[in-house]
């Protein structure tokens, strides 16, 4: 089970969904579409309307070579946009954050989930997710998206380990695994084969109890895969990730198209978890 506030996602089930919904003028694929809060709210319901779980809100764009927002900038946004959609959604919000200040702003104002892609165990941050309830996301991100690391180990192995110990300081904390989500951090500080192998070998970085996210949705690597360069014509290609994703254990899957996320989740899941 994935706690997350007033929400509860059985593990196992079935696969869950996170529209993304970027409150900024800048991410890679749809900065500037929705950075009005009217525009945040009427995408957030047509994502809700068609499936979607949880609406993750994002007001710091992580696309490479982006300008990095100060915290007081980024908490206004996220206020903003979650006070506009206050008292109209049913799906729970989740706030993409590395500042605990931002977090705990939002957790008071009625998110239920802090997506962390820092790529560091914060120890303030899951200390604010036992404060509140809230699911606490922390992503594998070694040196951000415009980089790509070396991994004397492998990369599945490099990534377990690095799942292994946030396992042990969140219990350190005081922070139940279930409300601890782990994303391997597709597309940050990954080569194209260093993101297909996490996608070819995800069972091995699937933990009993403990909720698992991919978030590869139209990103550089199906680009390349796909030979499709438009980053907006990619869902076809996320699909068949996020697939591979799910095959291997995945719980939750993190996307721009909820819409073509939805169905293949449907379908990957009367496959592998033969959801009738």
């Amino acid at each position: 089970m994935f706690k997350a506030g007033n929400f509860e996602f059985p593990l196992g089930k079935r696969t869950y969904v996170m529209g993304i919904l970027n409150y900024t003028p800048d991410s890679f694929s749809d900065g500037g579409l929705y950075n009005t809060p009217e525009a945040a709210l009427k995408h957030a319901l047509e994502m809700q309307e068609q499936g979607a779980d949880i609406i993750d809100i994002g007001a710091n764009s992580t696309r490479p070579d982006a300008v990095i927002l100060p915290a007081a900038e980024e908490k206004e946004r996220l206020l903003q946009v979650i006070d506009s959609l206050k008292g109209k959604l049913t799906a729970a919000i989740s706030v993409d954050t590395f500042y605990p200040d931002c977090a705990e702003a939002a957790l008071k104002a009625g998110a239920a989930i802090i997506n962390d892609v820092s790529g560091v165990f914060n120890g303030e941050m899951a200390s604010l997710a036992a404060k509140y309830g809230a699911g606490y996301v922390v992503m594998h991100n070694p040196c951000g998206s415009a980089e790509v690391a070396e991994y004397e180990q492998g990369i599945v192995e490099e990534v377990r380990k690095f799942f292994i110990d946030t396992l042990n300081l969140a219990a350190e904390c005081g922070l139940p695994k279930s409300q601890l989500c782990l994303d391997p951090g597709l597309g940050f500080g990954k080569s194209y084969e260093n993101n297909l192998e996490l996608l070819r070998d995800m069972e091995w970085l699937k933990f009993k109890g403990v909720a698992l996210l991919a978030a590869g949705s139209r990103k550089r690597f199906i680009g390349t895969a796909s030979g499709e360069k438009n980053c907006a014509m990619r869902d076809a290609g996320t699909v068949a990730a996020h697939t591979a994703a799910i095959a291997g254990g995945a719980d939750i899957i993190r996307v721009h198209d909820v819409f073509s996320a939805v169905q293949g989740a449907r379908v990957a899941d009367a496959i592998y978890r033969k959801v009738k």
